[in-house]
């Protein structure tokens, strides 16, 4: 068997047998190759061309390819689409390998996995969103939950009970999640959440190795400075890094100490409320329509990561709240001081990525030059903000962002203004840096210029004009002429300077020795100009890896600048106010207003009707709003509204409303809109009522609950009894804040039996049998819903409208004269018509409007359009 196997394809059976659950990018010369079933699946997955590459026992061996060059853009299709990709390249030159015999295999190993949580190149990222990699630990009843980004350097770990599993990665949203074989327990959640799972063997997750790992990492010998972790902490962080050993083949990232999370200081939310609040992504799972989207003014990568993450956890803790919004309001304040900020923060590039790159030997110059800018704008922006008295926040900023001036005047002699991309290019070393890079340079480039005189040397010598010396990697420099020339360069005087070296369809080609000569000093001269070149990138990346703890500080620094001016400037052009945050129970709200549909609105030059609410708790009492009103008459984006105005007056933002006061809010839910899962084998109602049951079975007194619709999935008495029975748990155990939104009128009766129960409605005026909705919230009770004069605005045929006045009237007759009488009513009703004879007949025409559509303006006289007032005032009357 082994005589049918060829030495490549054996040594890409041997690697390939080490890394059987990802795809094989082998290496051959300027191309991946992938063989065998790789090659089918990769085809399949890349619409790339099979073909098929010799025989291995008996059978052809399918096989596809893509350059080197591109491959990272093949890398983000096969990662989207659920593949693993073991990239394995060639460790030494061709050269060498023959040296070792004519069949011998240039040795070859897998350099690096590419997995969803492990990416780091810029064209495989979001530049605007974190790339977390999580894993998730249970040891003996504790449960904890890691995770880490490695193309940013973030590294964080909180105590995460199973059933707080699906809310925090609803949060965090990772891309991976590494589990212990075995964990069967979290794998409905994970798959729920719809994150990629890798599994480990349960040695990764053992917290005694573990502890040994994150100590090795941070060349410490105790955590005690990093804080108390439990062993599932302490598990699920090991697993993180165990699996970066594997992954990244040794070279692990520049991980930041690990900084421990306490659920308690960030604002719980769960899935469920964050599809419905529609927070990071719209309904249709895109970024276009989301809060984030709508408040997002950043400039920086790193301000947008920042951005995302604080909307995703908004903080519980006063003192942080009012920190940020102090510096918000600095901001807004000193508008000179916004402008300077956001004038230097949009040159500044990416710096936390760029570290990470060369941290895992994956820069390039242009990370150097992303470095350089960004110390560049800190140290112009620390000058602006030390030169004002500014809250404490910003001053930490400004030492943040001093310190590297040895640094930044280095790398600013250093490079080239506008470096290549990749370190092989060469030429991103400036002229005067490196004494010895210089003189290497000249030689090469007047080796150049003394090539084009031999040139003219040979072209006069020989008389032939069109003389050429050329190169090209298999000859190096030759000289090229005609076969009609050439005789005459193989004749006595000039064969004893020219030496003939090849032979070609239309050209012949010679060499002298001189010309041998010069090749050897120039080729030299270029390999060494770029070896030096290689050489100094290594120190400079060394220099800046050295000070990673303190460019890391500074980046972070520039984030948090980037994203308090860009919440400034969010605040003024959208007319937003500081929200009064304190330790009460109190919300109240003087008109507040949806951020995403008044934008919406805004776009379309209509204006955004703004309302008032008050759901201030006395002692440990609930404060909720029963809302009734018509659909489409906006109770949905009221509820809305103040859910999102709760979330961002505490990730440190101001709010859109005229006023805001709101106690510390611990939790929101919301349970608005309707939606099945079918495959899991939910109705629209099960879903309905997990979710109800999840709120009633969780909110404490400081949540902020909004209901829409409880029970509409059922039967109308099913349906009511639940709503109302929700709503005293509501009111008597979990004695929260929350505005119910329902179509039952029989419930507003509860605001008379219960003291913190208060009606509201969305106002309705009805006109010549049309409904008009004004969008604005009044305190007392609808009497009905108005559902089918929607139905009618929605286009259901007149026929079905008018079919559905005469049971609505026969229903609302009979409920008032007893069951038996109902049923009667109903009885009689004539059979269904398309052509009703009781269709709602056009209103006539007023008289005031036909005596208006008889005027013509310009031809009335002053005092005929005084009487016509008259005259109109009398009809109106009528």
């Amino acid at each position: 068997m082994s005589a049918q196997v060829t030495p490549m394809m054996a040594q890409f059976l041997e690697i390939k047998a080490q890394h059987r659950d990802a795809l094989l990018f082998y290496r051959m010369g300027d191309f991946y190759e992938m063989f065998f079933e790789d090659a089918v699946a990769a085809a399949e997955a890349l619409d790339i061309a099979l073909t098929k590459r010799g025989k291995h026992l008996g059978e052809d061996i399918p096989m596809c390819g893509v350059p080197v060059h591109s491959a990272e853009s093949y890398f983000l299709t096969l990662i989207r689409k659920g593949f693993r990709v073991a990239v394995c390249e060639q460790m030494e030159d061709p050269a060498e390998a023959k040296k070792r015999g004519s069949k011998a295999v240039v040795r070859r190993e897998v350099v690096r996995l590419v997995t969803p949580g492990t990416l780091t190149e810029d064209t495989l990222l979001q530049a605007r969103h974190h790339n977390y990699l999580a894993a998730f630990a249970e040891i003996r009843g504790d449960a904890s939950l890691a995770w880490a980004d490695i193309s940013t350097g973030a590294f964080q770990v909180m105590a995460c009970p199973l059933v707080r599993l699906g809310p925090e990665l609803a949060r965090l949203a990772p891309q991976e999640i590494l589990v212990a074989d075995g964990a069967e327990a979290a794998l409905p959640v994970i798959e729920e959440a719809g994150v990629a799972m890798t599994p480990l063997a349960p040695s990764s997750f053992d917290s005694g190795s573990a502890q040994r790992r994150i100590q090795s990492l941070f060349h410490v010998k105790s955590l005690d400075s990093y804080g108390t972790f439990s062993r599932a902490d302490l598990a699920a962080m090991g697993a993180i890094i165990d699996y970066l050993e594997i992954t990244q083949k040794g070279k692990l990232p520049l991980l930041r100490p690990p900084n421990q999370v306490s659920a308690r200081r960030i604002m719980q939310i769960d899935a469920a409320t964050r599809r419905n609040l529609e927070l990071t992504q719209s309904m249709n799972g895109g970024r276009s329509g989301s809060l984030l989207a709508t408040i997002d003014r950043t400039l920086t990568a790193g301000g947008a990561r920042l951005l995302e993450h604080r909307l995703s956890g908004p903080s519980t803790q006063l003192p942080v709240i009012r920190e940020r919004l102090d510096a918000v309001g600095a901001c807004v304040a000193d508008t000179e001081l916004a402008e300077h900020l956001r004038a230097a923060l949009r040159r500044v590039p990416d710096m936390d990525r760029a570290l990470s790159r060369l941290g895992l030997d994956r820069g390039g110059p242009r990370d150097l030059a992303a470095i350089r800018g960004g110390l560049a704008q800190a140290d112009a922006l620390q000058g602006v903000l030390a030169a004002r008295d500014l809250p404490e926040v910003f001053q930490r900023g400004a030492a943040a962002l001093a310190g590297h001036d040895e640094l930044l005047a280095t790398l600013g002699s250093a490079l080239v203004a506008e470096p290549p991309q990749l370190t092989r290019d060469g030429g991103f070393i400036a002229e005067g840096y490196s004494e010895e890079l210089d003189e290497t340079r000249r030689l090469r480039d007047e080796g150049r210029g003394v090539i084009a005189g031999l040139q003219a040397d040979y072209a006069a010598q020989t008389g032939i004009a069109s003389l050429k010396i050329k190169h090209n990697n298999v000859l190096g420099y030759f000289i090229e002429t005609t076969a009609t020339h050439a005789q005459k360069m193989l004749s006595d005087p000039l064969s004893n300077t020219f030496i003939h070296r090849q032979t070609t369809a239309n050209a012949v080609r010679f060499t002298t020795v001189q010309l041998s000569d010069l090749e050897t000093r120039i080729l030299n001269a270029g390999n060494r100009a770029l070896e030096i070149e290689k050489s100094l990138f290594q120190s400079l990346t060394q220099a800046i890896l050295s000070r990673n703890d303190a460019i890391g500080a500074t980046a972070a620094a520039l984030s948090d600048l980037d994203l308090t001016a860009a919440l400034a400037d969010l605040a003024r052009v959208q007319d937003w106010v500081r929200p009064e945050i304190d330790d009460s129970r109190t919300f109240e709200i003087a008109s507040g207003r949806h951020p995403v549909v008044e934008q919406a609105l805004q776009r379309d030059g209509e204006p955004f009707i703004a309302n008032d609410c008050t759901l201030t708790a006395a002692d440990d009492n609930a404060a909720l709003t029963l809302l009734t009103g018509p659909n489409m008459a906006g109770k949905s984006t009221y509820l809305r509204q103040n859910a999102l105005i709760a979330i961002l007056a505490q990730m440190g933002c101001f709010v859109p409303a005229q006023a805001a006061k709101i106690g510390l809010v611990s939790q929101v839910f919301s349970r608005v809109g309707a939606s099945d899962d079918l495959a899991r084998g939910r109705s629209t109602f099960m879903v309905e009522m997990v979710e109800t049951a999840a709120i009633l079975n969780q909110a404490d007194e400081r949540a902020l609950v909004i209901l829409d619709e409880i029970g509409r999935g059922t039967a109308t008495y099913d349906g009511l009894s639940i709503a109302w029975a929700t709503l005293e748990h509501l009111h008597d155990v979990n004695r929260c804040r929350a505005i119910f939104a329902t179509h039952y009128h029989e419930m507003t009766s509860l605001a008379e039996r219960m003291a913190s129960v208060t009606n509201a409605t969305m106002a309705v005026r009805e006109w010549e049998g049309e409904v008009i909705f004004l969008h604005e919230v009044r305190p007392g009770a609808a009497d009905r819903s108005y559902g089918v004069q929607v139905a009618k605005l929605a286009g259901l045929p007149m026929s079905v409208v008018s079919r559905a006045h005469d049971v609505l009237d026969a229903l609302e007759k009979g409920e008032r004269e007893g069951t038996e009488r109902q049923k009667a009513l109903i009885d009689d009703l004539p059979l269904f018509s398309a052509t009703p004879a009781s269709a709602p007949q056009a209103a006539k025409p007023s008289p005031l409007s036909g005596r208006l559509k008889d005027i013509h303006p310009d031809m009335l006289t002053p005092r005929e359009a005084l009487d016509l007032i008259y005259e109109l005032k009398s009809l109106d009357d009528l």
